[in-house]
C-alpha cells in the first residue's frame, strides 16, 4: 500500500470506517434486549458480542474473543466458505445465534463452541465433537444444534444425522450465495424437535484451488453447480426426540431450490421452492409428523420471480402475503391473498414482518438512491412513514421494539424505540468519515438510468477531466445509492483528478420491475448500451468530462462490465481494470446464471454473445486483469481464460494474480489494489 495516502492509510485501518459499528443486531426477550457485534473502536478488528438492554439503557459485553480464545487458530473451512458467502471478512465472533427465549446466545469461535448469557454471567464453552459450523440453541438455550463433519449434532447429545456420504444441517452453495438462504437447520418452537437439510452433491462437477505461494500445501475442492449442470439435491428431515425421522414430500425434480424453511408451529413446517429458472415460487405448508406438504401459493413471472425477502409469507389470520408487479412493471409491490396491497408509487424492496398492526417494509418512494421504511396497513393499505429522511433508511422490528438506522449525508444514525416509547442510540466508535461526499444524482437518457457524478474537491468549472467509470451493472447489486460510506472511495478517486460516473443500467434493481427484466437473455448488450448511452448524455449536461479520456473499473460483475467495455467499445473507453471477471457465464453456477440467460442447452447463442473470450482478439485499449486465486465465486479460471485467449491473440494486457485472496478483496488488500490502479490509469490515460 502507498502509506502516504493519508485516506488509503486510514480506510485499511478502520475497515473502510466500519470498525467500531454496531453490527448484525437482534432482539432477544420480547424485545427488551439488542443483541449486536461491535469492535473495541476505530482501528480494533475484532468483533465482541454486546448487548442492550432497554430496562435500564446499558450495554454489556458478553463476549469478547481475546479472553476466550487467546491464540487463536485458523477458521475451520466450512466456517471460511459461509463468510465468504454472506461477505464478511471482519475477524473475531462472525455471527450468533439466539435461543427463542432471547436470553442467550451461541456462537463459533475458531471452530470452538460458546454460549454467552444476557445477564453477564461468564460465557463458557460447550463440549463439541468436533469444528463446530453455524451453532443454532433451541427455546430456552438448554440444547445447540451445531454442523461439524457434514453431520448435524447437540450438545448435550450427540450426533443427529445419519453417515450416508450427504451433507447434512448446511445450506448448498446455491442456496448460500445466490437465494439467500444461508442455513440447513432449524429447532422447533418447543426446542425437541430438529428440522435439517440433506444435502447430496456428488453429481456435482468439482473446483480447485491451489496456492501457488505454497506449492506444499495440498489443493482444496468443493462441490460447484455450473450452468446447465447438475445441482445437489437437496432434502429436509425431520428428527424427533424419540429417533423418529420423516422426510418432507415435495415435487422436488420440478421445484429443486430451496430457497427458505422454518417452523410456523411445532406442528406445522413452511418452506419456499422454486423451479429451477425461477419462474415459479411456491408456499407450502409441511405437517412435520406425515411428511406431506401443501401448497399454499404461487407466484408466477414469465421471465423470472425477482427475489421479494419477506416473501412470500403468511401473515397472522392466515392471510397469505406474496410478491407482485403493478400493470406494466412499473413498481415491486405486494400482494395479500392474491390483491394489490401497494401500488406504483412505492417500489417494495424489503419486507422486515408484521409491526404495530401493520406491514413494515423498506421501499423506494421517491429517487431510486434512497429508501424509506413505511408502515402498510393490510386492511386500507395506507401507509405511515417511519422513517423517510434523506439517504437510506432501514429498520429491525420485534414485539412492539424498532432498530431503525438512518445513513444519510451527514452520517450514520441509529435509534431504538422501545414498544413503551422510550429511545435508546447504541453507541458507534466508527471512525467518522473524512469527507462530506454530495454526488450529482440525476436520470440520463429516455431510459431514466441513475447516474451519479463526483468531481474533485476544489474544482475548478472550466477545467477538463478524465473521466473513470466506476461500475458494477449486474443484477441485484445497486450502486448508485444515497448510502455515504459508498461514496467516499469514489471521492477519493475523484481527488486523483477524475471526474468519477457510475451508473445503474437496466438490470439493476430499485427502479422497476421492467427496468430490472431488461437483461432477460441477455446481460452484455443491455449493459454496454446503458453505460455508453448514459456517459454521453452525462456529458452533454457536464462540459468538464473529457470523453476522449475515459477508464473504466470494476469488480465481479464490475469486472466483466470493464474488460467487455475496452474489448468492445474501443471508440468509447480507452482503458480498463477488471477485477474478478465472470468473463464466461458458462462457467458460472446455476441459480445466478440461469435465472437471467436461461439453460445453455436451450439458449447457446445467448451464452456465446455474452461470453468475453471470443472477444479477444479486438483488444487495442490498456487492460489489466486482476483475480484473486482462491476465489471460490468466480473461479479464477474465468481470468486465466482471457488472459490465455489475448497471448493466442498477441494482443499485450497486464494480469495481476493475488494467492490466498477470494472473491472479496480483505481489508488492506483493496487499499494495495487501489493504489496501483491509480498508477495504471493515471499512466495509460495520460498516454
Amino acid at each position: 500500500m502507498d502509506h502516504k495516502d493519508p485516506y488509503l492509510d486510514l480506510s485499511a485501518r478502520t475497515g473502510r470506517f466500519a470498525y467500531g459499528a454496531p453490527r448484525a443486531a437482534a432482539f432477544g426477550a420480547a424485545g427488551r434486549l439488542l443483541y449486536f457485534l461491535r469492535s473495541t473502536g476505530p482501528t480494533d478488528p475484532v468483533e465482541r458480542l454486546w448487548v442492550l438492554d432497554t430496562a435500564d439503557g446499558t450495554e454489556r459485553l458478553l463476549a469478547d474473543p481475546a479472553a476466550l480464545v487467546p491464540e487463536p487458530g485458523e477458521l475451520p473451512l466450512t466456517e471460511r466458505r459461509l463468510r465468504e458467502r454472506v461477505r464478511l471478512w471482519a475477524p473475531g465472533i462472525g455471527s450468533f445465534a439466539l435461543a427463542g427465549d432471547g436470553t442467550s446466545a451461541v456462537f463459533a469461535l475458531y471452530g470452538r463452541l460458546f454460549q454467552a448469557f444476557a445477564d453477564g454471567t461468564q460465557a463458557k464453552e460447550l463440549d463439541a465433537a468436533g469444528p463446530v459450523f453455524d451453532p443454532r440453541p433451541n427455546a430456552d438455550g438448554s440444547r445447540v444444534a451445531y454442523v461439524t463433519g457434514d453431520a448435524l449434532h447437540t450438545v448435550p447429545g450427540g450426533r443427529v444425522t445419519p453417515d450416508d456420504g450427504a451433507r447434512w444441517g448446511v445450506a448448498e452453495f446455491a442456496a448460500a450465495e445466490e437465494l439467500g438462504r444461508p442455513r440447513g437447520h432449524w429447532w422447533s418452537p418447543d426446542g425437541v424437535t430438529l428440522l435439517a437439510a440433506r444435502v447430496a452433491e456428488g453429481a456435482l462437477e468439482r473446483r480447485y484451488f491451489t496456492d501457488p505461494a505454497h506449492p506444499e500445501r495440498a489443493p482444496e475442492s468443493f462441490a460447484y453447480p455450473q450452468a446447465g449442470g447438475p445441482n445437489a439435491d437437496v432434502q429436509l428431515w425431520v428428527f424427533g426426540p424419540d429417533g423418529r425421522r420423516v422426510r418432507l414430500e415435495w415435487d422436488a425434480r420440478a421445484f429443486p431450490y430451496l430457497s427458505d424453511a422454518g417452523w410456523e408451529s411445532s406442528d406445522e413446517i413452511l418452506l419456499t421452492v422454486q423451479d429451477r429458472l425461477q419462474q415459479n415460487v411456491l408456499l407450502l405448508t409441511a405437517d412435520p409428523a406425515t411428511g406431506r406438504t401443501r401448497e399454499l401459493s404461487r407466484t408466477t413471472h414469465p421471465q423470472w420471480v425477482d427475489p421479494l425477502p419477506g416473501t412470500p409469507a403468511r401473515l397472522s389470520g392466515r392471510r397469505l402475503l406474496t410478491a407482485a408487479d403493478t400493470p406494466g412493471g412499473a413498481a415491486r409491490a405486494l400482494a395479500l391473498d392474491g390483491l394489490l396491497l401497494t401500488g406504483p408509487g412505492i417500489q417494495v424492496r424489503r419486507v422486515l414482518g408484521e409491526h404495530a398492526n401493520a406491514l413494515l417494509i423498506e421501499a423506494g418512494t421517491r429517487d431510486p438512491s434512497e429508501q424509506q421504511v413505511l408502515l402498510v396497513s393490510p386492511d386500507t393499505g395506507a401507509v405511515t412513514a417511519l422513517a423517510d429522511g434523506p439517504g437510506v433508511n432501514s429498520a429491525l422490528a420485534s414485539d412492539g421494539a424498532l432498530l431503525l438506522t438512518s445513513a444519510g449525508p451527514d452520517g450514520v444514525r441509529r435509534t431504538l424505540r422501545t414498544a413503551d416509547g422510550r429511545e435508546f442510540t447504541p453507541r458507534d466508535l466508527s471512525e467518522p468519515l473524512p469527507h462530506r461526499v454530495v454526488p450529482r444524482l440525476t436520470r440520463v437518457t429516455d431510459r431514466g438510468l441513475p447516474t451519479a457524478l463526483v468531481l474533485p474537491r476544489g474544482h475548478v468549472a472550466g477545467h477538463r477531466l478524465p473521466v473513470l467509470l466506476d461500475v458494477y451493472g449486474g443484477p441485484g447489486y445497486q450502486a448508485v445509492s444515497a448510502e455515504p460510506r459508498r461514496w467516499q472511495q469514489r471521492q477519493w478517486w475523484a481527488d486523483q483528478g477524475f471526474a468519477v460516473v457510475t451508473t445503474d443500467n437496466r438490470g439493476t434493481p430499485f427502479v422497476s420491475p421492467a427496468f430490472t427484466h431488461a437483461v432477460y437473455r441477455g446481460f452484455s448488450a443491455v449493459t454496454l448500451e446503458d453505460q455508453v448511452d448514459a456517459l454521453r448524455a452525462l456529458a452533454d449536461r457536464e462540459p468538464d468530462l473529457d470523453l476522449d479520456r475515459v477508464g473504466v473499473r470494476g469488480w465481479s460483475y464490475g469486472g466483466y462490465l470493464a474488460a467487455m467495455a475496452v474489448l468492445r467499445r474501443p471508440d468509447v473507453f480507452h482503458a480498463a481494470v477488471a477485477g474478478a471477471a465472470p468473463t464466461d457465464f458458462r462457467l458460472y453456477d446455476t441459480a445466478y446464471t440461469e435465472r437471467y440467460l436461461g439453460l445453455p442447452q436451450e439458449n447457446p447463442e445467448v451464452y456465446e454473445q455474452d461470453c468475453l473470450l471470443k472477444d479477444a482478439a479486438h483488444l487495442t485499449r490498456p487492460l489489466l486483469l486482476v483475480h484473486g486465486l482462491a476465489d471460490d465465486n468466480v473461479h479464477p479460471s474465468h481470468t486465466l481464460l482471457l488472459s490465455q485467449a489475448l497471448t493466442t491473440a498477441g494482443r499485450p494486457h497486464h494480469l495481476l494474480a493475488l494467492p490466498g485472496v477470494t472473491h472479496m478483496t480483505p481489508n488492506g488488500v483493496d487499499e494495495q489494489l487501489v493504489a496501483l490502479e491509480r498508477e495504471f490509469l493515471l499512466r495509460e490515460l495520460a498516454a
